[in-house]
């Protein structure tokens, strides 16, 4: 009975045409989301990723610059921020835009290998863009899959122009490339060019805050990328916009401007109004225990004596984790002496073991009572924050704690204590990210990174728009350590504590290409073994880096005289 209901029901005229309604509504539906897509992609008044962007600062000139370069250059755009404006962030809205209307699927972003995996993690922790790099195994292991598998990679330049690679990464649609320091493409000649021209690519930003470091040919060879034939030939180009031998100098500057408009923004920091407190820096140079010189000595003595039995990355985190502090020492030597049989190391991660008393601590603790300011102590190494974490508080110095590893409640929880009721925040490197903390203002750098981009990460996390106090920065060393030699280049010698945020990596850059400060402060620590010709190599290095700043100035005031403040969003 039951059974000849249903079926008769099944069947009625009344189930017909309810099931037609259903699928007209159906229809209806599609039709209209369909069309709110399409009314998304022609307006763009408004950033539809906007709302789901919670850890980021929205200045309004940073989604201005998206909004331009989706409404009005179609996606292909060259970002010529000033340093420290967001070039960077304007770049994730566009993308985050992009992703959200369902407009694109595949991004390329290029990148210094230095920068590789701050993108990575820029992406992830800000816009909630997973990625792969070219630092990853699978890189090395599977190309082909590598390169055709995975929707968004985060590419070393210098990777994918190699011979290798670039057969593969040429032979894709991407529908988004990112090529961040695009100076990087200012000569037609060189594979950086030919790789960008060569890939089969929908939208392209091009990031880079020194448009023109040498020549206007140089603006050429990048708007030809973005556009071609916006400016024509080469020789027509020289021949309408070019007065000077040295090619610096522009003819008809209006009619150029007006081109480069087409493509180009270029905010300052005079149009958006970035007026920040002044920083304050001190290094803080302290004096180790015998034992402590004593480690310190033996460790280095025996990377460089075993060098060829140690990778690089081995090297460089024993060096680390010796100026972080000897709990974190001797938790990696006792890790590294299960891999390697070196009686050494055994021996070492033992001595490590032994130090109680840790002269960096006792200076910072009596820094801290001393302090009235809010205090960030960023720490690198998990051993060295739990060390911390016992000093503060057999010395009665009340602490949050934000660590990379705590749920998101509880860093929230600790931010909040922090801001509330604390005097200090011991931070991990990740320590804020995203977080208005600007309450604090003063930073210890109680590790010091050897890569100064990070040291900038850390100090913005206090001294950004929205800070209103004078900001205190005090970066610990051992005596003797690469630490001293490292801050005596960046704060004595190119004075990278005045510098705007961002200048420092711009800086580096102008080096070369294949510069890396990091490796090469340990290069010079592990072929030298005489105090004395450490310093020379230190003090060459410092030459280096004040001819590059050198450079830097002359690109500033070059590309003054030839932009002005006529490219804001």
């Amino acid at each position: 009975m039951n059974n000849t209901y249903n079926f008769t029901f099944q069947n009625s005229p009344a189930m017909t045409a309810l099931k037609q309604r259903q699928h007209d509504d159906i229809k209806y539906y599609n039709a209209r989301n369909e069309l709110f897509k399409l009314s998304l992609m022609a307006d763009y008044d408004q950033l539809v990723c906007l709302p789901s962007l919670t850890t980021i600062d929205k200045h309004w000139y940073q989604i201005e610059t998206a909004r331009k370069v989706l409404r009005q250059f179609g996606g292909r755009a060259l970002l010529a921020d000033e340093v420290g404006l967001g070039k960077t962030i304007e770049a994730g809205l566009i993308v985050s835009e992009y992703l959200a209307r369902g407009m694109i699927q595949s991004i390329l972003i290029l990148t210094p290998a230095s920068l590789v995996s701050q993108w990575q993690l820029e992406l992830g922790t800000k816009f909630g863009i997973s990625s792969i790099t070219t630092d990853d195994d699978s890189r090395q292991q599977n190309p082909e899959e590598f390169w055709t598998g995975n929707p968004h990679i985060i590419a070393s330049l210098n990777t994918a122009k190699s011979a290798k690679h670039y057969p593969l990464v040429t032979s894709r649609n991407w529908d988004l490339v990112v090529v961040d320091e695009a100076h990087h493409l200012k000569n037609r000649n060189t594979l950086n060019w030919k790789l960008v021209n060569s890939l089969n690519k929908r939208f392209i930003l091009m990031l880079t805050a020194t448009p023109v470091q040498n020549s206007l040919v140089e603006l050429f060879n990048l708007l030809t990328l973005l556009k071609p034939g916006l400016l024509k030939t080469e020789a027509d180009f020289k021949r309408e916009y070019v007065s000077s031998k040295n090619g610096r100098i522009p003819k008809n500057p209006e009619k150029l401007r007006s081109l480069m408009r087409e493509v180009m923004i270029r905010n300052t920091r005079s149009l958006v109004d970035v007026k920040l407190p002044k920083r304050f820096a001190t290094t803080i140079t302290v004096t180790p225990s015998e034992s402590e010189k004593k480690l310190y000595s033996d460790l280095s003595e025996f990377l460089r004596t075993h060098s060829e039995h140690l990778d690089k990355l081995s090297r460089t985190n024993l060096l680390m984790r010796s100026g972080s502090s000897p709990n974190a020492l001797g938790e990696s030597l006792k890790n590294l002496s299960q891999k390697l049989d070196f009686e050494e190391l055994k021996t070492l991660a033992k001595r490590a073991s032994q130090i109680k008393q840790v002269e960096k601590s006792r200076t910072l603790v009596e820094l801290l009572k001393k302090s009235s300011q809010k205090t960030i102590v960023f720490t690198t190494h998990k051993a060295t924050s739990a060390y911390l974490a016992k000093v503060f508080k057999e010395n009665s110095i009340e602490f949050a704690e934000f660590l990379g590893d705590m749920t998101l409640k509880q860093k929230d929880a600790a931010i909040e204590a922090f801001r509330d009721n604390l005097p200090v925040l011991l931070a991990s490197e990740t320590g804020g990210e995203g977080r208005n903390i600007q309450f604090a203002n003063a930073i210890v750098n109680y590790d010091l990174p050897w890569n100064p981009m990070k040291i900038e990460q850390r100090i913005g996390r206090i001294h950004r728009i929205g800070q209103t106090q004078d900001v205190f920065i005090f970066n610990f060393c051992l005596q003797g350590s690469i630490e001293e030699y490292i801050l005596r280049i960046l704060h004595d010698k190119i004075n990278m504590f005045e510098l705007v945020v961002g200048e420092i990596e711009t800086i580096l850059g102008n080096v070369n290409d294949e510069f890396d400060f990091s490796e090469t402060v340990i290069d010079i620590w592990l072929k030298n073994q005489s105090h004395q010709d450490i310093s020379t190599a230190f003090e060459k290095l410092a030459d280096d880096l004040l001819q590059a700043k050198d450079k830097y100035q002359e690109t500033q005031e070059l590309d003054e005289k030839i932009f002005g403040e006529e490219f804001e969003a």
